[in-house]
């Protein structure tokens, strides 16, 4: 089927699908000539990202239903049709979830949240120059709140626990080795 530099695919099987993911099981050869199992989870690209103004980060809270809590994140999601550059994907995820626009967004780098079982690719981007323009929130994130953060809270509140969502603290610790924050 597929040859990867050190598995081999024999066969693939489509375990689950929705719009969201989509689940396989791969038979694979490793190099040894031994035989196992994968079981890859399929998402779409994302964007993370980092509205910084003066200081602060805009942060947003939501219902997480896996984990039944809400957290505290940087604005992140899969915005517009497949093919939707990250540039795009990040101005338009802004918009939804804050509210805001932004004069610059920039890529400063890509993460995979779980590479172990999830082939999906995040990327950071910074986006400055921030003004209001009303958000545009899906129904799923109806009971999103929005606060602009000085970066000190933000540190505090990874401190505390508050923030616990890997792809914020990648993003957190990108922003942080880049000088942005």
């Amino acid at each position: 089927m597929t040859s990867r530099p050190d598995i081999e695919t024999i066969d693939s099987r489509e375990v689950y699908a929705n719009r969201w993911i989509r689940v396989h099981e791969d038979r694979v050869r490793r190099r040894d000539g031994s035989e196992g199992i994968y079981g890859v989870v399929e998402k779409p690209e994302f964007v993370v990202v980092a509205a910084l103004a003066d200081g602060c980060l805009e942060m947003v809270q939501q219902y997480r239903y896996p984990i039944s809590r809400r957290t505290w994140e940087l604005p992140m999601g899969t915005a517009g049709p497949k093919g939707t550059d990250a540039l795009t994907m990040a101005a338009m995820e802004l918009r939804e979830e804050t509210g805001l626009a932004a004069d610059s967004i920039q890529s400063l780098g890509n993460i995979y949240p779980a590479p172990g079982t999830m082939n999906q690719l995040g990327h950071v981007i910074l986006a400055t120059g921030l003004r209001k323009v009303g958000p545009a929130r899906e129904i799923e994130e109806q009971d999103m709140v929005c606060r602009s953060t000085t970066v000190a809270e933000v540190w505090q509140m990874v401190a505390d626990g508050q923030i616990v969502e890997s792809n914020t603290l990648a993003a957190l610790a990108i922003l942080k080795v880049k000088g942005h924050i």
